[in-house]
């Protein structure tokens, strides 16, 4: 590209790994936002004469990624946005604890295994802030697999049992809601009654939800045959 110069040098391979991910996050936090980022910008973080040809800088200043920085960077938005859903919704950190918590745990966590945590929690839609977490090949191969037998709650029949299989909203205090009930992913569930209200039994209590909250947890179906379900009416 002739307006953009490509920020790499040999102090590239000095940068701690750790820094360098944390370089490519904010960028791409600032693109989600729709705002432009500029190396000052990031002085704080890193000094952005970086990095293995991952950022351009344009003539007027703006950082963009490359192809091969956005694909890396895609990649540690995914896996830190799991690892927030992992700590709130598996080991229930409350939310002033999710953010440095994840930080710290996804550093453990080896890319290989992301797509396990992914199928572990069910490939969750959003992180606990609401922002989107980047599908993985995971999630495109059990969209395909399996998007015939999950179904949001409101679309269950009357004594049907289910699994969790993850919860899609992008209101918070709606997620908060839901998770404090106990609806998580691979919780088993069974829908009592439709009307007036949807009445779910879950980890042996029976709580009623409106229908905006029905259509907000997705479950996996347990029988498809429809044979052996308690009633379908």
């Amino acid at each position: 590209m002739n307006d953009t110069t490509s920020i790499g040098t040999s102090r590239s391979m000095q940068t701690a790994p750790r820094v360098l991910e944390e370089v490519l996050e904010a960028l791409w936090t600032a693109d989600e936002r729709g705002a432009t980022r500029r190396r000052e910008d990031l002085a704080s973080v890193a000094d952005v004469a970086l990095t293995e040809a991952l950022i351009e800088e344009r003539k007027d200043g703006s950082l963009v990624f490359t192809d091969a920085g956005r694909e890396r960077a895609r990649a540690i938005i995914r896996r830190h946005r799991l690892a927030e859903r992992l700590v709130n919704d598996i080991l229930r950190m409350p939310m002033p604890e999710v953010d440095v918590n994840a930080c710290e745990f996804e550093y453990l966590v080896a890319p290989g295994i992301t797509e396990s945590i992914c199928t572990l929690l069910g490939h969750p839609r959003q992180c606990p802030h609401g922002r989107p977490i980047p599908e993985g090949r995971c999630c495109q191969d059990a969209r395909r697999s399996i998007e015939a037998v999950v179904v949001s709650v409101n679309q269950m029949h009357t004594g049907e049992t289910a699994r969790v299989a993850y919860v899609n909203t992008k209101n918070y205090s709606r997620l908060h809601k839901l998770s404090s009930f106990g609806f998580t992913p691979g919780v088993k569930v069974k829908l009592h009654q439709r009307s007036p209200a949807f009445v779910l039994e879950c980890d042996e209590s029976q709580l009623a939800l409106e229908e905006a909250l029905a259509e907000d947890i997705y479950v996996l179906r347990e029988d498809q045959g429809g044979g052996d379900s308690d009633g379908t009416e």
